[in-house]
């Protein structure tokens, strides 16, 4: 009897360890699996996330660039300097119906409305005419573009979205060809 009792405990011994290594490795598994999902979500996440924060810059300038555009058409007393300006709201106009129909397509949300600094960009601008807003507004748009070219730039090289990356490298001649046409307009209205 003794026999068969300790048989028996030896039983239910291997029997629930058995069941507990598989309980085990079952959570260890749910586990990992759960951390990939998470690292995987997080990285995704985080990618998207500089391409999106590109893109909400991006059109936050692409903005500015026409709004500005807008008011230089009005305000700004050199032929030249409302060539270009006419130039830059045709142009962004068009850039940033393509960046928003990118981001839609990703449900990444871009603003409606201009951004604080941008807004007070623009205020400030809006307060000069004639030859002192051309001397504003050109120099603003050089400074601009170069900053737009080394962003556009990054993102072309260092994006991690395809669409993104092409959007970029597909801007970058354009925003160099706005600067050089930024650079004579600011000559013209300097002489």
């Amino acid at each position: 009897m003794k026999y068969l009792s300790n048989l028996l405990l030896a039983g239910l011994v291997v029997t629930a360890v058995s069941c507990k290594q598989k309980a085990e490795n079952s959570s260890s598994t749910d586990a990992a699996l759960d951390s990939n999902k998470k690292e995987l979500a997080a990285k995704d996440s985080t990618e998207l996330k500089d391409d999106a924060e590109f893109a909400v810059t991006a059109a936050n300038g692409g903005m500015l660039e026409v709004e500005l555009g807008k008011l230089a058409k009005t305000k700004a007393a050199s032929a030249e300097v409302k060539q270009f300006a006419d130039m830059m709201v045709t142009n962004h106009s068009k850039a940033n119906k393509e960046l928003m129909e990118l981001a839609g397509a990703k449900v990444i949300t871009l603003p409606a409305i201009l951004s604080n600094d941008k807004q007070k960009d623009y205020d400030d601008m809006a307060k000069l005419s004639g030859s002192e807003f051309d001397k504003a507004y050109t120099d603003y748009m050089v400074k601009d573009h170069k900053e737009d070219i080394e962003e556009f730039k990054k993102e072309a090289s260092e994006g991690k979205d395809a669409e993104f990356k092409a959007f970029a490298a597909k801007h970058v001649p354009i925003l160099q060809h706005h600067l050089e046409m930024a650079e004579k307009a600011q000559a013209a209205v300097k002489k």
